[in-house]
């Protein structure tokens, strides 16, 4: 057994958990439930956006604790100071450290940033939940759902105002995946059976993804050179969360990696005008 099928088949376990306890009703009767979405689509394309999707994450099952000092609602304003474009907030507790009050948090901290609910998502309740505890966008993962998994989930999660983030790891996923009722594709560069990342994986896919789709990179992204190489291929965001949480000052991390990258697009656009 992969370690994305222990995650998998805890997570229903979970879900199971939790509909015993809140009902369809109750999330539909949260005070968060109805609030007007930001789009993450619309933050990522917008005119001078870092296309930055900023994430919280405490752990991860590869590199166990990463950072479990920092507060979420202050991490996440700094993000946003700093030029996030949109936010990430892990709510997978057993395998990342993350909570639903994670996501309350951040979204009272920032009330008009984007916020993508990132966990393993195998149940139309889970996006109740997300749009209760309230999330503009969730995570649906290619590797633990079928086809038509992706296409139910996505067009429950339009119903509900929501944006999808479809993540993939290879071009069968990808091409068996694709519908018109997800709005970003990311594609992850950590093998979420192995563990090993590749941004080469990302290199690979991106001419296979419809100019339609935003284009997101996801895992690995350490530094500007490497964001570089990824936005010259077409992709238009970035996910990055352990290079900043890894730090003492996550905020600060990423104003010095905008800093770092926006002087490496000049050099990257001034060497092409020579050549």
């Amino acid at each position: 057994m992969t370690i994305l099928d222990t995650i998998v088949a805890r997570k229903w376990e979970e879900v199971s958990t939790r509909k015993a306890a809140v009902s369809d009703e109750d999330l539909r009767n949260m005070p968060l439930f109805d609030r007007s979405v930001n789009s993450a689509r619309a933050a990522i394309l917008a005119a001078g956006s870092t296309g930055v999707i900023s994430e919280f994450k405490r752990k991860s099952p590869s590199k166990g604790i990463i950072n479990d000092r920092v507060d979420v609602a202050a991490t996440t304003r700094g993000y946003v100071a700093a030029g996030a474009a949109v936010l990430s907030v892990l709510t997978d507790e057993p395998f990342f450290g993350g909570t639903p009050a994670d996501l309350q948090a951040a979204r009272a901290a920032n009330p008009h940033t984007p916020i993508l609910r990132k966990d393993f998502v195998v149940d139309a309740y889970q996006l109740l939940e997300a749009k209760a505890w309230g999330a503009d966008l969730v995570l649906l993962i290619a590797s633990c759902l079928t086809p038509d998994q992706v296409r139910s989930l996505s067009e429950f999660a339009h119903e509900l105002g929501m944006e999808v983030l479809l993540e993939v790891h290879d071009a069968e996923e990808l091409q068996r995946s694709l519908c018109d009722t997800v709005d970003l594709i990311g594609v992850n560069n950590r093998n979420l059976k192995t563990f090993v990342t590749d941004i080469d994986t990302s290199v690979r896919l991106a001419t296979l993804i419809p100019d339609r789709f935003v284009k997101v990179t996801e895992s690995g992204l350490y530094d500007a050179e490497t964001m570089v190489q990824l936005h010259e291929v077409g992709y238009q965001a970035f996910l990055i969360g352990e290079a900043f949480m890894k730090t003492d000052d996550p905020a600060t991390a990423l104003r010095q990696l905008m800093t770092d990258y926006s002087e490496q697009l000049v050099t990257s656009k001034n060497t092409h005008q020579i050549v």
